[in-house]
C-alpha cells in the first residue's frame, strides 16, 4: 500500500469499518458472564448492541446452552436467521475456526474434519463472509497472555492453558483451494485471516493461479503464537506489502488491541475489537465489547475520521463484486500482472 503526503488526512481515507467479535469462544461463561452471551436471545442482543455502538461487521461464533462453543451448523443457521432480522445492515462474518475447544478436563481440543468445515458454504441463511486461514500454522493465543490478563479466568486451569497453547489451525493447500471454491460458488466472500508475510505471499500465489478470483479482503492477525506479534514494524511491513486494492483490517490480542487499532484508524485502515480479542481496557479493568466499540468511535472522532454505516461498509468490502478471471483479479486487487511468456523486465514498466 502507498502513503502520499496527504494520506493521513481523514478526508482522503475510507470511512472506518469496525468489526465486532463479541462471542469470545475461548472464554468460559464465568470468565466474563456480563459480556458473554449464552442463550440465542443474548447472542442476537449482543449483535444489536454492537451495531448501535458503531460496529458494522459481526464476527460470529455461537454457544450451546451448556456454555461450550457449538460445533452444530444448525445452531449457526438459527443465529444467522435471527441476525438477518435484528441487524439487517450488518455484514455477517462466520468465524471459520468454529470447532476448536477443550471438551472437558484432560480432553484434547480438536478441529472438525475438512469435509465438515467445507459445510460452512452451505449455511442457510448464508453469511456475507467466512474467515479463511491460508496455510496450516500454530495459533498459540497464550503467547500474549500474562498472569494479570488471565487472573480469575479459566486459563488459569492447566488443561485449558495447554489446549490453547498447542492450538494449530489446519489449512493445507488442497483444503484452502476447495474451501474458497465452495464459498465463491455459494456467493459467500472469503475474508482472509493472514498472520504474516509468508501467508500473504501464499495468498498472492492463489490469486495468480486462479484459485481465487474476487476482491481481496484481509485481516492482519497480529496475535503472536506462530504469526506476527503486535510489533509496529511487523504491522507496517504487512501494510507495505499488501496490494493497493486490498481492504485491510488490523487485529491483535489482549491489551495490544487498542494501540494497534489506534494506529489503524490513523492510517486509514480498519479495526476489530470485542471480547474474543480482549476483555481488558486499562490494566486490571474489564471492558465489554460495546465499550471497546464506543472507545474506537471516540478515537476516530478525535482524528476526524467518519465511521461507516452498514451500507457504506458493504461498499468498502466490495461484497457485491465478482471478477471473471485472473487478470481482472490482479488488476482490481492491485497486484502486478502475471508475466507473459518471453516477457522480461516487466516490473520496470507501468
Amino acid at each position: 500500500m502507498h502513503f502520499l503526503d496527504d494520506s493521513l488526512f481523514p478526508e482522503n481515507q475510507e470511512k472506518l469499518v469496525i468489526t465486532a467479535a463479541p462471542y469470545g469462544p475461548e472464554w468460559e461463561l464465568d470468565d466474563f458472564r456480563e459480556d458473554l452471551p449464552l442463550t440465542m436471545e443474548e447472542h442476537v442482543q449482543a449483535a444489536v448492541d454492537c451495531y448501535e455502538a458503531g460496529a458494522t461487521v459481526l464476527h460470529i461464533h455461537v454457544r450451546e446452552l451448556d456454555g461450550k462453543g457449538s460445533k452444530r451448523l444448525s445452531k449457526f443457521n438459527e443465529l444467522l436467521a435471527g441476525l438477518r432480522e435484528a441487524v439487517p445492515d450488518m455484514i455477517l462474518q462466520v468465524g471459520g475456526s468454529i470447532s476448536f475447544a477443550p471438551e472437558g478436563e484432560g480432553a484434547d481440543a480438536k478441529w472438525l474434519t475438512d469435509d465438515t468445515r467445507h459445510m460452512l458454504a452451505e449455511l442457510d441463511p448464508k453469511p456475507d463472509q467466512v474467515t479463511v486461514a491460508v496455510s496450516t500454522k500454530q495459533m498459540n493465543i497464550t503467547d500474549l497472555m500474562t498472569p494479570d490478563t488471565i487472573a480469575g479466568t479459566s486459563f488459569e486451569r492447566p488443561e485449558v492453558w495447554e489446549a490453547y497453547r498447542e492450538m494449530v489451525v489446519p489449512a493445507g493447500p488442497s483444503w484452502v483451494e476447495e474451501h474458497v471454491r465452495r464459498l465463491q460458488a455459494a456467493g459467500i466472500q472469503p475474508h482472509f485471516q493472514i498472520p504474516g508475510i509468508p501467508q500473504l505471499e501464499k495468498l498472492e500465489r492463489l490469486l495468480r493461479r486462479g484459485a481465487y478470483t474476487g476482491p481481496l479482503v484481509l485481516t492482519w492477525v497480529g496475535i503472536g503464537g506462530g504469526g506476527d506479534g503486535p510489533n509496529p514494524f511487523n504491522a507496517m511491513e504487512f501494510i507495505r506489502r499488501a496490494p493497493e486494492g486490498a481492504v485491510l483490517t488490523l487485529e491483535s490480542l489482549m491489551r495490544s488491541v487498542l494501540p494497534i487499532n489506534t494506529m489503524a484508524i490513523a492510517m486509514g485502515l480498519h479495526v476489530r475489537c470485542g471480547n474474543e480479542d480482549t476483555i481488558w481496557g486499562r490494566k486490571g479493568e474489564r471492558m465489554t465489547s460495546v465499550q471497546q466499540i464506543k472507545q474506537l468511535v471516540r478515537i476516530a472522532g478525535e482524528l476526524g475520521r467518519e465511521v461507516a454505516t452498514g451500507k457504506e461498509a458493504r461498499e468498502i468490502y466490495k461484497l457485491d463484486e465478482r471478477y471473471d478471471n485472473v487478470d481482472e483479479t490482479l488488476a482490481k486487487t492491485g497486484f502486478s500482472p502475471n508475466r507473459r511468456p518471453g516477457q522480461v523486465g516487466f516490473t520496470h514498466h507501468a
